[in-house]
């Protein structure tokens, strides 16, 4: 995807965001700014640590006082499920003790896709006080925290919960000595639509969508003359671009959620692409992020009576969306391992780790690009990555090297996509990147071409991305040893992701599409 020149140092300026943000309002509670100062250590939107939760008793009392003397009604304890959708259980304030950071609530586990089963259903959420915020979008003042699922009996940490294999693959860097940090920045494209509808039973199947920008809408006297040509939206200005002031919106709200907003633009697809850039952070901070740039996203569309899309190809003949990933490593004091002498200022550290993602192209797309729609993105003519080549300046190729001062030297991976589980995600990313550096695989000349021109012989040494959701499941069965190191990715979990996305599949093959009565209706 293209970026704007100044979007391209982001991982040199590291200068403290100094706008001041300002109480937003809504049809619900929005959080005056001295609601989201930190009452304690390690407590604060924006200061999300991961050790423990504070430790004493005062450090709890203390968040809990905060909490009762701003006001707030309700705490919402929010997880992550394995496919990367956040839930959520409400407490009323008076229910919301210093123990609950010790003693967690109670759900039922076998009602989450893909947990447990019911005959061991119990599992409790355990707050993460350094994860607190304040929700923008509620009618009454609700509190925010991320929770650890683990086990009622023992409070193990539960292997299937993302967030947990994120903290893992964190540890697991350290463990090896390579590096001590992982930093992660993620690129979110998505749709805003004005109107979506679908429909999926015995007696047929739909679906309708509209955006009053595309260019589909330029007869309709209604919605005025200024329509965006097929993949001519990146990135014209106003009357072209209608939803500039609804992007605005939302980065006001993403700021005021303790977000540092990079960039908000226009992307190709003509109908209502957008794409808002925030600043890098490490693995699991950037994971939750994107939790939260989705909430906020999609409940700011919803308020101004618009729908909002992380799905990767909603239309059919323009580009699709992706969620290009950014990783660097870094010692300890923050110097940047992926800087050297070699092709595009990477060291050879870097150019190691090139070569893990691309030994195991494949595999690795089975979290990345995780859904059957994932393969109508990654496909030639819309500027999908779907040639495991790496570059510099070439976005043809699925891995490049961006230009950046040698400080903020980085990989950028952009096969991935967001309708993926982002903890899950960028914990693939690290663990095919580590075992490369084990491994010293490296990855080969760089491809400096412009890949899609390129002949079918000239492409054939060259690793593709799998053509389908069963494509890339087969090779993860063949190819997870790397993902188990350190018991990141437990078998138990990988065992249960083949099993739930081998489901989806078998459901897709066996129903029809509007698409096969058209073509073979009257055979």
């Amino acid at each position: 995807m293209r970026k704007a020149s100044k979007v391209l140092s982001r991982y040199a300026k590291r200068a403290q965001r100094t706008a001041t943000l300002q109480q937003r309002s809504y049809s619900g509670h929005s959080a005056p700014k001295e609601q989201r100062t930190s009452v304690a250590a390690g407590i604060g939107a924006g200061n999300r640590q991961y050790t423990a939760p504070p430790s004493t008793k005062a450090e709890r009392q203390a968040a809990i006082d905060y909490l009762t003397q701003k006001g707030t009604k309700i705490v919402d304890l929010r997880f992550c499920d394995l496919h990367g959708t956040w839930q959520h259980i409400q407490i009323p304030i008076s229910q919301f003790t210093a123990s609950s950071f010790d003693n967690g609530y109670g759900f039922d586990g076998s009602s989450i896709r893909g947990w447990q089963p019911i005959h061991a259903s119990d599992m409790l959420l355990l707050p993460i006080a350094q994860t607190f915020n304040y929700d923008p979008f509620t009618r009454h003042p609700t509190a925010t925290f991320l929770c650890s699922v683990v086990d009622p009996d023992t409070k193990t940490p539960y292997s299937r919960d993302p967030r947990f294999v994120a903290l893992k693959s964190m540890e697991h860097l350290k463990e090896t000595g390579i590096a001590s940090i992982v930093n992660i920045g993620a690129e979110v494209e998505f749709f805003i639509f004005d109107h979506m509808s679908y429909q999926v039973s015995a007696e047929g199947a739909s679906y309708s969508l509209d955006s009053n920008e595309s260019h589909w809408n330029s007869h309709k006297n209604h919605s005025g003359h200024y329509k965006i040509r097929q993949k001519e939206g990146y990135f014209p200005v106003k009357p072209w671009d209608q939803l500039q002031d609804l992007r605005s919106e939302i980065v006001q709200n993403l700021e005021a959620n303790g977000l540092e907003v990079e960039a908000s633009h226009h992307e190709v697809a003509a109908p209502g692409q957008c794409e808002i850039d925030f600043k890098y952070a490490d693995l699991v901070t950037t994971a939750d992020n994107v939790q939260l740039f989705k909430y906020i996203a999609r409940n700011t569309a919803a308020n101004e009576g618009k729908t909002v899309t992380f799905m990767p190809k909603p239309i059919a003949s323009d580009n699709g969306s992706g969620m290009h990933t950014h990783v660097s490593l870094h010692r300890a004091d923050g110097s940047n391992m992926f800087t050297g002498d070699s092709y595009a200022g990477l060291s050879e550290l870097g150019l190691y780790f090139v070569g893990g993602l691309m030994a195991h192209a494949k595999s690795i797309c089975a979290f990345t690009n995780p859904t059957i729609n994932s393969y109508k993105r990654l496909v030639p003519g819309f500027e999908a990555p779907i040639n495991f080549a790496y570059s510099g300046r070439n976005r043809s190729a699925a891995i490049r090297i961006p230009i950046s001062h040698p400080k903020a030297r980085r990989l950028e991976f952009r096969t991935p996509d967001p309708s993926c589980n982002p903890y899950l995600n960028f914990s693939a990313v690290l663990m095919a990147g580590l075992d490369g550096i084990e491994r010293k695989l490296h990855p080969g000349n760089s491809l400096d071409q412009d890949i899609y021109s390129l002949s079918s012989k000239e492409l054939e040494n060259i690793p593709k991305a799998p053509g389908s959701l069963e494509e890339a499941l087969d090779a993860l069965e063949k190819d997870n040893a790397y993902l188990t190191r350190g018991n990141v990715f437990s078998p138990d979990l990988i065992e249960t992701w083949l099993e739930r996305k081998r489901d989806e599949v078998d459901v897709w093959r066996k129903q029809p599409t509007p698409w096969e009565f058209k073509m073979y209706y009257d055979c």
